[in-house]
């Protein structure tokens, strides 16, 4: 099936839609996860199974976990070794390996015998085992460590940036994340700090990542931004902030919500009691109890009335009323609600 499918709940089990509202995957599944590169995973005699756009499931193994499909490979675990399955479901790369990522610019790190290193999509040895720790490959360099120190390596294996911090991340366009005990900074593709190490870690939390061209900065308590130049677009001074999108992010002061621009300015005043990111040009923004969808000029485009409301993706809004799920499109109309 072509197009996006959007997740729907009746009577407490899933199942999936098309952009139109109509059902393309019966509710069926107590657990169902939103599509991606073509599958989703769903529970089934309480194991996470992939199935495809056309709600057929890879049930030619079953595995303790799966993970998720990239370059038409996914990993699997069974007992405590992993392997990969193809998007047919057949076991591609045979159960061997002590631990497994996922494939990035055709590699994929795993481990054996204590060691890790990179294999191609047939299996074979890129890099053999030699690290102590490995990450995905992305923009031609992957983190690596070698005597408890991170740094990153080439497609050959070979060092490029010296192994010299406590743990790094894999680079976002000509930046990394890099940290130093506690704190985090960036370097460039030099292995040069472009950024010393200064803000806090917080585990769980998405240290050094950009969205739209920003990160997020925590420094004594206090929510900031930083831009990929290296610059600190907005000194920490919120107590929230959340991602960018279409140019604007969430942003707390003294209790309310409103959105900063990538000059570090407030957009859109503090005054809604809850917000969330833009995305198609609007945001869900929460008043007197309530969620609507704002404008990037902070206009209501659709009236704050529902219990929850998710942002928008690819054309469609997931929102809460009365208890029941709804999809609206971005002039309020709704596309699908459950029990309809």
């Amino acid at each position: 099936m072509s197009g996006p499918l959007f997740k729907i709940r009746e009577d407490g089990k899933f199942g999936f839609m098309d952009a139109a509202g109509r059902v393309a995957i019966e509710p069926q599944y107590l657990e169902a996860e939103d599509f991606y590169n073509g599958f989703s995973r769903v529970r089934f005699n309480d194991k996470l199974v992939h199935m495809d756009t056309l709600g057929r499931l890879l049930l030619k193994h079953l595995f303790n976990f799966a993970g998720l499909f990239e370059e038409e490979l996914a990993r699997v675990q069974l007992v405590n070794r992993w392997g990969y399955i193809d998007t047919r479901g057949n076991l591609s790369i045979d159960i061997q390996f002590e631990e497994a990522g996922d494939f990035s610019g055709g590699l994929a790190p795993v481990g054996q015998h204590g060691y890790y290193g990179y294999i191609r999509h047939d299996g074979s040895w890129a890099i053999r085992p030699g690290f102590e720790g490995a990450r995905e490959f992305a923009c031609g360099l992957a983190p690596a460590c070698l005597a408890g120190k991170w740094g990153y390596i080439d497609e050959e294996g070979g060092l490029a940036i010296a192994p010299r911090f406590d743990d790094c991340r894999a680079f976002q366009g000509e930046v990394a994340f890099v940290r130093e005990g506690s704190l985090w900074g960036l370097i460039n593709r030099p292995g040069e700090l472009l950024v010393e190490p200064q803000f806090e870690f917080l585990d769980g939390y998405a240290n050094g990542e950009f969205f739209d061209g920003m990160a997020i900065v925590l420094q004594d308590g206090l929510f900031g931004f930083l831009d990929q130049v290296g610059e600190l677009v907005a000194e920490p001074a919120f107590s929230f902030a959340g991602d960018f999108g279409d140019g604007l992010a969430p942003v707390q002061r003294h209790s309310r919500f409103g959105f900063l621009n990538k000059a570090g300015e407030l957009a859109i005043p503090p005054r809604f009691e809850d917000a969330g990111i833009f995305s198609d040009g609007l945001a869900p923004v929460k008043t007197n109890g309530h969620w609507g969808f704002i404008d990037t000029e902070g206009e209501w485009k659709i009236p704050p009335k529902y219990q929850e409301a998710l942002p928008f993706r690819q054309g469609l809004a997931l929102v809460v009323e009365k208890g029941m799920w709804k999809y609206v499109a971005d002039d309020g109309e709704v596309v699908w609600e459950e029990g309809g």
